[in-house]
């Protein structure tokens, strides 16, 4: 069968998800379960924006697979669907993801057929298999089905137990746009995944419910030979905690070093994690770590409880300077209450500058559907319109009136990123891109006028059209 697997192209509006262009690694590695047995096509919305009914008359895939993790591409995915559908009527689509996986009453709409809950790659080999031989989708296991008189669900599918039996992503597929992916300034880049799941129960993050609860891991063996198959000099490990297994961890920096792999790695991690084993980040700024990301989320204990971080501020101080000590300035994020008044703005203003945070980023406490937030507080929800969850926006009753909320969060941004030090970015930029005797195929000046969006207060308000 002809399986098209889409990526959604950037929203419109306001969002930080510019500042990331990281290739459709979900999509690849969907790609890659269904290769030896299918034609499989990837559409990049984000690269080809115009591209899908020109693929859709050109490919008459038989079933189209839709990405839709985050909240904010919901509309966008079943606008995908339904332009697949007025195409061929007869195709079957399927969408997959966090936020249908647990919350799939979202995406029953006509266009859609089916919803994989969960880890997609066996589901989907398993579900186009079934199709391609005429059988019933109602037989396979992991999928909510939409019907006429409602959703079904086929039955809960185990996780994978052994990552190492999955197959490698199909990075073939994006090959003409891998020069295009970017992790901020940094390029080019490739996205490599080492686990799933994570051990700790953020009520903010819908990351543990999605995997059931469990953290598993592939081998360092299986993923130095991934490294190893990659022509990018820079690689993100998408790990939602990288350093959570130690033992592994550092098994996996011996191994780097016996190949003699030489990139720069970036990585989420835990600050709790490198306070307890700084000799971690020794070991890994020696084979070529240059940038961790990590969320502080808030500057006093009170707040890391509220959102159930199982973490201190003690300690997102210490690993702030042990990894200033190895010569590596974090990328630090905090998240912003809608209960915030003028007097937590401006303390968080003063720990920012405090510990001379360089790469701040600052995000809305936004209950995601799927979460234990969104079910504690969904029935207090302002808007419904999912085009501001994007964790800029506040979706939830704001203490402050909604002018003063983000003229505040504006001025975090303005004080962390002023415009002194923006317009020092444009000029380092373009004297990068001489230096390199060709123009970078990221846009500089697109991630830099992001920045200062962000600094602006009318900014959040013109995109409030709260539905």
């Amino acid at each position: 069968m002809r399986v098209l697997l889409v990526q959604p192209k950037q929203n419109q509006g306001i969002g930080l998800e510019r500042l990331d262009l990281l290739e459709p690694l979900g999509l690849e590695m969907i790609a890659g379960a269904l290769h030896d047995g299918h034609e499989v096509a990837l559409l990049d919305l984000r690269l080809q924006p115009d591209a899908l009914p020109a693929t859709l008359a050109d490919f008459r895939p038989h079933v189209v697979g839709i990405s839709s993790t985050f909240t904010v591409k919901m509309y966008q995915t079943l606008h995908i669907a339904a332009t697949a559908k007025a195409a061929h009527p007869q195709t079957f689509t399927v969408v997959g993801g966090h936020h249908p996986s647990l919350y799939p009453r979202d995406f029953q709409h006509p266009a859609v057929d089916a919803i994989v809950v969960g880890e997609g790659e066996v589901t989907m080999r398993e579900l186009v298999d079934c199709l391609a031989a005429g059988g019933d989708p109602s037989q396979v296991a992991g999928l909510v089905l939409n019907r006429p008189e409602g959703q079904y669900f086929t039955g809960q599918r185990a996780l994978v137990p052994h990552l190492d039996a999955l197959p490698q992503p199909q990075r073939a597929l994006t090959q003409p746009f891998r020069r295009h992916y970017h992790l901020f300034i940094e390029w080019p880049i490739a996205a490599v995944e080492t686990a799933r799941g994570c051990p700790y129960r953020c009520s903010f993050c819908a990351v543990w419910r999605f995997y059931q609860g469990q953290v598993r891991f592939k081998s360092p063996r299986r993923v130095v030979e991934e490294l190893e198959s990659l022509a990018e000099p820079k690689v993100f490990f998408t790990d939602d905690n990288f350093l959570s297994n130690v033992r592994r961890s550092a098994e996996l920096a011996r191994l780097i070093r016996e190949r003699g792999i030489r990139k720069q790695y970036y990585i989420q991690a835990r600050s709790d994690v490198i306070v307890r084993h700084p000799e971690l980040i020794a070991a890994w700024r020696e084979f070529g770590l240059d940038g961790v990301f990590m969320g502080f989320e808030k500057p006093d204990p009170a707040g890391l409880e509220a959102v159930n971080k199982n973490n201190s501020v003690e300690n997102n101080e210490k690993a702030l300077a042990i990894l200033r000590q190895h010569g590596i300035e974090p990328d630090v994020s905090f998240i912003v209450d809608p209960d915030y008044d003028h007097a937590d703005f401006a303390a968080l203003r003063r720990y920012v500058r405090r510990l001379k945070l360089r790469l701040p980023f600052f995000t809305v406490l936004t209950p995601l559907p799927g979460t234990p937030f969104f079910e504690a507080v969904k029935d207090q929800l302002v808007t419904r319109n999912y085009e501001l969850f994007d964790v800029l926006h506040a979706v939830l009753p704001t203490r402050l009136p909604l002018a003063e909320f983000y003229a505040e969060l504006a001025r975090l941004y303005r004080d962390a990123y002023p415009l002194w030090k923006l317009w020092l970015g444009k000029l380092y930029f373009a004297f990068a891109d001489l230096w390199r005797h060709s123009p970078c195929p990221v846009s500089w000046q697109r991630i830099i006028d992001e920045i200062a969006h962000v600094s602006e207060a009318r900014a959040y308000l013109e995109s409030c059209h709260w539905g």
